[in-house]
């Protein structure tokens, strides 16, 4: 068992999502960031899909009741363990009693905490993630929940720090593949020209865009699309010319059209992007 005595701006639980309910209306949703929550779980020996804690921007405080392995990766809060400092995507031995915190990250967006065991919370459709889209799963974190971990798996750590690179707050580069809609556009390839900022309005859901330098994106057909599917990565664009590029709890249709798609490699960097990071999207090869 943890103790959560806070929470910062929202914490939620998640894991590699639901997927396979598209049918029943029902998106994947899963961490934002999946390679930080990978890394986490393997970091505490556990298997990639177990439960695990996703803080956004940091602010976290947390105690455990006895011995737990744990681990934080993502975007870097600084981490202290009773007010000791410890390093970003290290494995960490918690006594009973002990705290770990979390300050405010400076560069990226979500921080993950992974507890070897996995956090036991009842599955929803297969998965432990909330879905801040449908309000499927459970619900966002509070100062004084207690999460449940499971039983340690068979496997066992084997690194005590994994060398990846932090976030950074220089221009981010984007690849995509234009499309399906990329014919709704005059010049589609005023996607690729100047650079775009992510604006203040980003959450779980998505991340609307500003033009920061170049054309802006111009539709030439006036009127508006059939409901259709919506994948990771989307870039939608409605009449504003904003575009809007859709993350883990997008919805799983829409009815605007769909410029081009980020390629899924580079959707966890997108998803650690916090509002005014300069975006440059590429054509992906």
């Amino acid at each position: 068992m943890i103790l959560l005595d806070a929470v910062g701006p929202l914490a939620t639980v998640q894991d590699l999502g639901r997927p396979g309910w598209f049918g029943s209306g029902v998106g994947v949703a899963g961490a934002a960031d999946r390679g930080s929550i990978r890394l986490a779980n393997r970091l505490v020996g556990n298997p990639e899909h177990f439960a695990a804690i996703e803080a956004l921007l940091g602010g976290l405080t947390l105690r455990v009741d006895r011995q737990h392995t744990l681990a934080v990766t993502g975007a870097p809060a600084p981490a202290t363990v009773d007010g000791t400092p410890v390093g970003p995507a290290s494995v960490l031995e918690l006594r009973a009693g002990q705290t770990l915190r979390l300050g405010l990250a400076g560069t990226g967006l979500r921080s993950y905490i992974a507890i070897r065991g996995g956090i036991d919370l009842a599955p929803v459709l297969g998965s432990r993630s909330r879905d801040t889209l449908s309000g499927i799963g459970p619900e966002p974190l509070r100062p004084g929940d207690r999460l449940p971990i499971g039983p340690a798996p068979d496997t066992l750590p084997i690194v005590d720090v994994a060398p990846v690179a932090q976030p950074t707050a220089d221009p981010l580069d984007v690849r995509v593949v234009l499309g399906p809609r990329d014919d709704w556009f005059t010049d589609p390839a005023a996607l690729f020209r100047g650079e775009w900022t992510v604006s203040a309005d980003t959450d779980r859901v998505g991340a609307r865009l500003d033009r920061r330098t170049g054309p802006p994106l111009a539709r030439k057909a006036a009127g508006e699309l059939p409901t259709e599917g919506m994948a990771l990565g989307s870039i939608q664009v409605p009449p504003s010319g904003q575009p809007v590029v859709f993350l883990a709890d997008h919805p799983i249709t829409g009815g605007y059209p769909v410029l081009a798609v980020v390629v899924s490699a580079d959707v966890d960097a997108f998803a650690q992007a916090r509002p005014g990071r300069v975006i440059r999207f590429r054509p992906a090869h």
